[in-house]
């Protein structure tokens, strides 16, 4: 099937088309007995549709010609019955496909969420989340339309095809020629079209993803549009992608209306040329009237199942389109994995030590870290300093494993990262942030999104420990009161307890503050910083900031410039203590 398929569509990478056909074929494979449950549906159901122009033949040239009103009678029994059979095995069959069709799609949008959780912030700096939507969404539906409805098209237009053919030889040789001329024509026609279905296809989903890309960018930041008084220079921005949108679908929409018409018309052609041989042999009395209308009937099955059949050529075209697209992100590899046999966590104070770190991001030619050898004792706390842009933020990503050190290694308790389980050791250090996430749901949901399995108790606990308990007697259902998008009617002193207390939950042996307070004042600050000394005391704490209040009381001071770590206070640069 996928040789079939490869031969079919002309790539420029066929290596990367091929390893997507085998991705999609993993998703289709697992529900054989399904599709093969619907296939034989869909045999009865072509059956059935085949016997009806029989049916209307006999009923004419058997019942109301020959006069018999008996064979009437039957004949049309029979075509109700056969009539309810049809309806009843075609409301199985939409039900049966509805749920096949799901389970695939969703089973595709699962594997390609996940790989992209895989991957490192890098990605996402360089990605329009609107285009990442774009493909989630519009392309995986389109591939699954392809490997689930394009299937079972051809399967139907395969038998009905078949059967229409051989049932137009049965009534006229002579007529049958007609398609003999007709298919090769449309064939010709169908490849010409591929190119251009497939160009407009593929701008069309740009179009889509700029209008995604413009919607996830502005809705979050509607509040600064209205202050800025924007609103009507970001409606026009929506209007001309909306415009640009519509001329790519019209001009997709035009060329698959070409693509169509021409077969159309050669087949109304056609069946209007079977009409004049074959009613000038009725008008002659060598032919029957039934049998001239059940051939006419069978040449629109006949060519009805050709177009369908070359539509799914064009319709793998822009399948192909979609796959490429999915196929891009799939191809992104991951920068750090699972190692194949996960060293245990080690047990111990926390401690960190960095042997001849180096570090530079690909689309950066200057390294951020440059052999930076650094030992943090396990229970201190720790300040970093350092200008915008030298690497602070870089430094905690390398700690939680976004991405590995170019050279050198990074060791907790004694243990290289890179042995450790990776989703273990994210959950050994707990990041608080200036962006504090927070998701839609209740403020409990929030609380233990780090810890799923926390009980009632222990989130009273937490939110306790955190100072959060105004919050939650103002709240009118307390913890399971609902926080809405992004917590937005939340202060940043009440989002920063939040991120406490979810740390607390998560009980991590490393906390990270990475400008966690720049957005409260400094008064707040100082609560903050306070709860976690307390509540973290004896643990490892590494706060960065630019505010020297943040940084006072650390028991280690440390400033990275020029790739290098330098330490301000005490004696601990190297591997000694």
């Amino acid at each position: 099937m996928i040789r079939l398929l490869l031969r079919l569509v002309e790539s420029t990478d066929p290596e990367r088309l091929r390893r997507a056909l085998h991705w999609l074929y993993g998703f289709v494979r697992p529900q054989r007995r399904a599709i093969l449950r619907l296939l034989g549906l869909s045999l009865c159901a072509s059956l059935l549709v085949l016997a009806q122009p029989w049916l209307t033949k006999m009923l004419i040239d058997d019942g109301l010609l020959a006069r018999d009103f008996g064979v009437l009678v039957q004949v049309a029994v029979a075509m109700i019955l056969v009539g309810i059979l049809g309806t009843l095995l075609g409301g199985l069959n939409r039900y049966l496909h509805t749920q096949l069709s799901g389970r695939i799609l969703f089973a595709l949008r699962d594997a390609l969420y996940r790989h992209l959780q895989k991957l490192s912030p890098t990605f996402y700096g360089r990605r329009r989340i609107g285009d990442l939507l774009s493909r989630l969404d519009g392309d995986v539906a389109e591939i699954q339309r392809f490997a689930v409805d394009s299937l079972f098209a051809a399967v139907s237009s395969v038998i009905g095809l078949i059967g229409a053919v051989a049932l137009m030889l049965v009534l006229s040789w002579q007529l049958s020629l007609l398609l003999a001329v007709l298919i090769p024509i449309e064939v010709l026609w169908l490849r010409w079209m591929r190119r251009k279905v497939e160009r407009e296809a593929r701008h069309l989903r740009e179009r889509s993803a700029d209008v995604s890309s413009f919607l996830v960018e502005t809705l979050p930041a509607m509040k600064f549009i209205q202050s800025a008084g924007q609103q009507r220079r970001e409606s026009q921005r929506l209007e001309g992608l909306g415009q640009g949108y519509m001329r790519q679908l019209l001009k997709l929409q035009v060329t698959e209306f070409f693509t169509q018409a021409v077969p159309g018309t050669l087949t109304s052609l056609s069946r209007a040329a079977a009409f004049i041989i074959g009613g000038y042999w009725v008008v002659q009395g060598t032919w029957q009237l039934g049998a001239l209308i059940a051939f006419s009937t069978y040449l629109g099955m006949a060519v009805g199942p050709v177009q369908s059949l070359l539509g799914l050529y064009v319709a793998l075209q822009r399948m192909t389109v979609s796959l490429g697209r999915v196929a891009e992100l799939r191809d992104e590899p991951a920068q750090v994995g699972q190692p194949e046999t996960p060293r245990p966590l080690p047990e111990g104070p926390g401690e960190l030590r960095l042997e001849g770190v180096w570090f530079a991001h690909e689309e950066r030619a200057e390294a951020l870290l440059r052999g930076v050898d650094l030992c943090i004792p396990g229970g201190l706390k720790v300040a970093i300093s350092g200008a915008s842009g030298v690497g602070k933020s870089t430094l905690i990503d390398l700690l939680q494993r976004f991405y590995d050190p170019d050279q050198g290694r990074i060791l907790l308790d004694g243990a290289d990262l890179r042995e450790l389980d990776l989703f273990a050791l994210r959950r050994r250090i707990a990041v608080v942030s200036q962006d504090i996430v927070l998701f839609r749901g209740s403020l409990a949901d929030n609380l233990a999104y780090g810890a799923p399995g926390a009980s009632p108790a222990q989130l009273e606990e937490v939110a306790r420990l955190a100072r959060l308990d105004g919050l939650v007697a103002s709240l009118p259902q307390g913890l399971d009161s609902q926080l809405g998008e992004r917590g937005q009617q939340l202060s940043g002193g009440q989002k920063q307890r939040i991120a406490i207390a979810r740390a607390l939950l998560q009980d991590p042996a490393i906390l990270v503050l990475d400008e966690a307070t720049s957005a409260v004042d400094e008064a707040t600050e100082r609560e903050v910083i306070a709860a976690i000394d307390h509540l973290f005391a004896g643990r490892t704490r590494i706060l960065i900031s630019h505010r020297a209040t943040t940084l006072a009381e650390a028991d280690l001071r440390l400033h990275l410039a020029g790739g290098t770590l330098r330490v301000l206070e005490g004696e601990f640069l190297g591997h000694g203590h």
